[in-house]
């Protein structure tokens, strides 16, 4: 295995492809040539673009387009296409599902046009959840895993897409859902008859549609050409797999005649279809049986991850390929999923933290110097080995150059031999930023202004809350009652010693007031508006003390 230091800014950074994972996923490359093909009459798929696909269905009446990209600079290209196809108004925009790169370009696909939004009815709180609660964490991993980030002679591919257009400094441009879907649908728009159902998997949200008189379907995220994101290690809810497999099955009983995946490139013939979905319910099974069997006979989760490999009927399969989804990734989700993070073993219950196995580490080596020698050994055999006992050294002094150098190697190794896109955009990604060539950006709240209004108040106070300082806001005990004019709404925000507690409502105590809109509140939150610019302009009333309003918004973490 071949394992390289990270190199200086200035010098070019050519891919390795010395390694099967790598030159695999390059070759899975061909999967997403940049183009828009007709699959059947009047049913364009923009392939290649952006991570995803983008589906225009042409009818008599005008246009309606399936999935809507990742961003604007994403979406243009493509909406040019489409309108050269089909000039007609956007009836419909109908999004599969709530993931970042199927709807934060909507608003240009639907251009100067109204179109309805078509989503399932919890597609709406699922966008809220992540752009109110864990937004920071999501975005940075995200980074990571889809290797935005990194040189272009790092970055092979996404794995179901070429690249993710959508970083710090993208607005996303997205339309709320108009038109809900709770189990099933069936529509006319444009002259297109049009059956919409729920079938979750990917995400809880997932929609299927279905185009009977041509007897072609899309399966949104369900299916793709290669191995399935059980888990995302950008971080995700757990993800019911029996869900999918269920999923799986409804989307077999259609018998359909063309499926237009949401990535990677269509799949024509009855039997060719069923063969891939039947394929991928199995092996989903496989894996979540397996586990279940391994926790059942009292096994060590690492041990169940080291039995658990696709039988080789499946293995072998070119859609199957861990490309994107790895086999032991979906052993600990399912794992920790059905268990929790408690695997039995009672040395386990309170480890030692991780500073304190690190200078246990160093005893046992006989000292730093020595640990050092060790992890810069390892490289060239067991680069994981060697990562874990530079992590070692970097938990006693983060400073220490030499195991930032063995660290970044390490991972570097880790990442050329990978062959999921998101295991080595990962690991290179880490691996630049460990040595300080690159520094993954955080999200730009100012960015999604256009979003605040969409946002509810009682959403961006949750959101505030898990921001809290509680070390800042240990001796705090404030009680504030926020007037939100514009809405008419009364809230009560307490911060009391630590723990911030949200109600609707006005306070029978009141320590300190606010009176302000819901709009300059949300744009204050975000770094849009200076307290100071508000108090002097009118735009907000503080009673209790106007430097409260100050040191309130201090004791909150920024993005």
């Amino acid at each position: 295995m071949k394992s390289l230091f990270i190199k200086s800014r200035h010098e070019p950074l050519e891919p390795c492809l010395e390694t099967p994972g790598a030159a695999s996923l390059a070759r899975h490359s061909e999967q997403f040539p940049q183009e828009v093909r007709e699959v059947a009459p009047g049913v364009h798929v923009a392939i290649g673009f952006g991570l995803a696909n983008s589906i225009l269905l042409a009818g008599e009446q005008g246009a309606v387009i399936v999935d809507c990209l990742e961003s604007p600079a994403a979406a243009r290209p493509v909406k040019e296409r489409f309108n050269a196809l089909c000039p007609a108004p956007v009836r419909a925009l109908i999004y599969t599902h709530n993931h970042a790169d199927h709807i934060f370009g909507s608003k240009v696909m639907a251009g100067d046009d109204q179109p309805e939004v078509y989503a399932h009815e919890t597609t709406r709180d699922q966008i809220l959840t992540v752009l109110s609660l864990v937004r920071p964490a999501v975005f940075t991993r995200s980074m990571r895993q889809f290797g935005t980030c990194l040189e272009p002679g790092e970055h092979l591919n996404c794995g179901i897409g070429p690249t993710l257009k959508l970083d710090a400094h993208s607005a996303p441009a997205v339309l709320w859902p108009t038109q809900t879907v709770a189990k099933r649908l069936e529509v006319e728009i444009a002259g297109r008859r049009i059956e919409l159902g729920h079938v979750p998997g990917e995400s809880p949200d997932h929609l299927y549609v279905w185009l009977p008189e041509q007897r072609l379907l899309i399966p949104g995220d369900n299916y793709y050409h290669a191995f399935p994101n059980l888990y995302a290690i950008r971080g995700t809810a757990y993800r019911d797999v029996l869900d999918w497999v269920c999923s799986l099955e409804t989307l077999m009983a259609f018998d359909a005649e063309v499926l237009v995946p949401c990535h990677t490139q269509p799949v024509c013939g009855r039997e060719e279809i069923r063969r891939r979905l039947e394929s991928y319910r199995d092996a989903i099974l496989f894996v979540h049986d397996q586990t279940i069997r391994g926790m059942n006979l009292g096994l060590p989760l690492d041990e169940i991850v080291a039995r658990v490999r696709l039988p080789v009927h499946l293995a072998g399969l070119p859609w199957l390929q861990e490309h994107y989804g790895r086999v032991s990734w979906s052993v600990r989700s399912i794992y920790t999923g059905t268990l929790g993070w408690f695997d039995g073993d009672a040395a386990h219950l309170d480890p030692l933290g991780r500073e304190a196995r690190a200078r246990h580490m160093v005893e046992l080596a006989g000292s730093v110097q020595k640990l050092r020698s060790q992890a810069q050994q390892a490289l060239a055999e067991a680069p994981r080995w060697a990562l874990e006992l530079a992590d070692h050294l970097l938990a006693l002094d983060a400073g220490d150059r030499s195991a930032q150098q063995v660290r970044a190697a390490a991972l570097r190794s880790l990442g050329e031999a990978e062959s999921s896109a998101n295991g080595r955009n990962y690991y290179l990604t880490q691996a630049a930023e460990t040595v300080g060539r690159l520094k993954t950006p955080r999200f730009d709240p100012a960015r999604a202004a256009e979003l605040l209004p969409a946002l509810p108040i009682e959403a961006i106070l949750r959101s505030l809350a898990v921001h809290l300082d509680a070390e800042a806001a240990s001796d705090v005990d404030v009680l504030w009652r926020l007037c939100f004019t514009d809405l008419q709404e009364d809230w009560t925000f307490h911060i009391r010693r630590g723990v911030a507690l949200v109600a609707r409502g006005k306070p029978a105590r009141v320590d300190v007031e606010l009176e302000i809109t819901s709009t300059v509140f949300k744009e204050l939150l975000v770094g849009l508006r200076k307290p100071a610019q508000l108090l002097a302009r009118g735009q907000a009333r503080v009673r209790g003390g106007h430097g409260r309003l100050v040191a309130l918004l201090l004791l909150f973490d920024t993005d």
